[in-house]
């Protein structure tokens, strides 16, 4: 028979995600990538606010998940509204030369 699932096994599948996503931010030069990385980020911090508010038999964690939703929403529409302005402008997706902002 299988075990349940516990607090532990949320907890390690957000540390998981949280991993790849510090990894795809640092190793990764793609303005898009950089995007999906913070993405699943996001995405580690909702499974640990829903486990946890699972955990303790409250709401809040749920909501505050919602509200992280909302926020990741409004950061790829923003994001990717001013990744197109640039593209548009510079042909090209890769951060190291994006340099629109130097001397």
């Amino acid at each position: 028979m299988l075990a349940p699932v516990t607090t532990a096994h949320y907890l390690v599948l957000s540390a998981i995600l949280l991993l790849i996503g510090v990894v795809g931010i640092l190793t990764r030069r793609n303005v898009i990538v950089l995007m999906m990385s913070i993405e699943i980020i996001l995405n580690a911090v909702n499974v640990n606010l829903i486990a946890f508010a699972r955990n303790l038999d409250q709401l809040e964690g749920q909501v505050f998940a919602i509200f992280v939703i909302c926020v990741a929403v409004a950061e790829a529409a923003v994001g990717l509204g001013i990744l197109i302005a640039l593209f548009r402008n510079k042909e090209t997706v890769q951060v190291d030369e994006i340099d629109l902002l130097k001397w």
